[in-house]
């Protein structure tokens, strides 16, 4: 297949571009290189993609409408995996212009442009986050949304009500994919896992709300990834799909697993959690499962021991 993946050079991008290549597909990467973490760090991960001759990268902002379009009429692709974003709920929060002009204006900028060019299939990134403080446990696809605790997930949720509209009018197969706490390999440096295991690295101090006494749902990033391409290969009309492990881990339990890794205590302050965070995520894969046969296989030791790995082949070796 000829796919066109944004956001390439992040966390996420990175892998599934690099598992898409490694089974023979096309891939076209699209990226801007912004600020919002070191460019460096996206450079290194394009790094790894750019030897292939079956990848083709785009220095480009979604924002760009004249560019999307261009880029998908050169492209003739079979599908746009959507992954470009500003991400992060807590940057958010003061910040609603930036995250809806990148995530709202920017996907309608993609739709039109797969529109035009008679792209198919169209598959976004969305995030738990969208649940908010949902009484329903576990985070099922079905529960009503419409209170997002704070603007990264509100821009999300426009993108998948956005997505049926076109799905509606237009006939593009579209399918969000509601991520649960992605960590692995390349994380970003504002997420917890790398938050955490660097701090505790270099005798820092962090803050982990509410004592740790709340729940995430971590997910490592080869299941993600595993999740998105099963959902490239199998158009399903209109559908949002959680991917997440389904096995909600207590914070301050995630901290002391990082603490064994390193070898070291954590110095942390365990305030109040601000009204953005909700008390916990907990995914219910069974649509998943039936559709996409997602099977998330890596538990969070398993998994935070390969990230750990990483960190002190590529970060640790480089300071």
């Amino acid at each position: 297949m000829n796919i066109l993946v944004t956001g390439a050079a992040g966390f996420i991008g990175s892998h599934v571009a690099e598992a898409l290549l490694a089974r023979g597909d096309d891939v076209v990467g699209l990226d801007n290189f912004n600020d919002y973490y070191d460019p460096a760090r996206k450079r290194a991960n394009v790094a790894l993609l750019t030897p292939n001759p079956r990848f083709i990268l785009h220095e480009a902002d979604v924002r760009d409408a004249e560019a999307m379009e261009r880029i998908c009429t050169a492209g003739r692709f079979d599908v746009v995996i959507h992954l470009a974003a500003m991400a992060g709920v807590r940057y958010s929060i003061e910040r609603a212009p930036l995250y809806t002009d990148v995530n709202v204006r920017g996907t309608v900028n993609l739709l039109e442009a797969a529109r035009k060019t008679g792209i198919p299939h169209f598959v976004f990134a969305s995030t738990s986050s969208v649940y908010g403080r949902t009484e329903q446990l576990p985070f099922r696809e079905d529960d009503l949304l419409g209170r997002p605790l704070a603007p990264y997930p509100a821009t999300k949720i426009a993108g998948e009500v956005m997505g049926h509209a076109y799905h509606n009018l237009f006939g593009l197969s579209f399918t969000g994919l509601r991520f649960f706490s992605v960590y692995g390999p390349r994380g970003r440096p504002d997420m917890m896992p790398y938050i955490i295991t660097d701090c505790i690295v270099h005798g820092r101090e962090f803050v982990l709300y509410e004592a740790g006494e709340m729940y995430r749902d971590w997910t490592y990033i080869a299941d993600i990834v595993s999740g998105i391409v099963a959902a490239v290969d199998r158009p399903l009309g209109y559908e949002v799909i959680n991917l997440g492990r389904g096995e909600p881990v207590r914070m301050a339990d995630f901290v002391e697993l990082v603490e064994e890794l390193v070898g070291e205590k954590a110095r942390m302050t365990t305030p109040p959690a601000p009204p953005s965070e909700p008390p916990i995520t907990y995914a219910d894969v069974t649509k998943a499962r039936d559709l996409l046969d997602y099977n998330p296989t890596i538990s969070v030791a398993d998994g935070m021991h390969r990230f750990w790995e990483w960190y002190q082949a590529v970060i640790l070796k480089a300071q």
